[in-house]
């Protein structure tokens, strides 16, 4: 018998995406903020804020291994319905 996922009902995984997703638009205004500066011809921000922009990787890898978790548990999910 299958079941199907609701907006209520959080399957594996969704909260990591949920997660990333916040984390890689964090990433991406910083990103467009520390590059406004070379734009506008005012002084670059300091390195700092430079790393700050990593987090569109880091908010891209979280949300990949949501996806890839929730992949896995419908893996599972399908083999235990086809036995």
């Amino acid at each position: 018998m299958m079941t199907e996922t609701t907006s209520s009902e959080a399957g594996p995984g969704d909260r990591l995406v949920r997660t990333g997703a916040v984390v890689f638009f964090v990433g991406a205004l910083a990103t467009l903020v520390t590059v406004a500066p070379l734009f506008l011809g005012t002084e670059p921000f300091p390195p700092v804020a430079y790393a700050v922009c990593m987090l569109m990787g880091v908010g891209f890898v979280i949300a990949a291994a949501g996806v890839l978790r929730s992949i896995a548990a419908q893996r599972r999910q399908a083999r235990a319905a086809s036995r």
